[in-house]
């Protein structure tokens, strides 16, 4: 059996330097974002609707939650959904 990978050939995947810790409770976070967050549930449907495979909607989720937890920890306050809507 050939354990190499070359460019084009197989599935890709994750790196195995990946912190997979991390990566399964963002997976949880996103799952339950969008049974429970309207803006993400929303968000999930709209994209399924028009066509996005599930999974790459759950990794979407997954990045938007990311980027929020980074956005919180430099300014250093806590989240508030308001602040994004008029």
């Amino acid at each position: 059996m050939n354990t190499e990978r070359h460019l084009g050939e197989g599935k890709t995947g994750v790196s195995l330097f990946a912190n997979q810790e991390i990566k399964r409770v963002l997976h949880m976070a996103a799952i339950s974002s969008v049974r429970y967050n309207e803006e993400l549930k929303d968000y999930c449907q709209r994209k399924v609707s028009e066509g996005k495979n599930k999974m790459s909607v759950i990794n979407a989720v997954r990045n938007k939650l990311l980027h929020r937890i980074v956005a919180v920890i430099r300014r250093g306050t806590p989240y508030v959904p308001e602040l994004n809507k008029n």
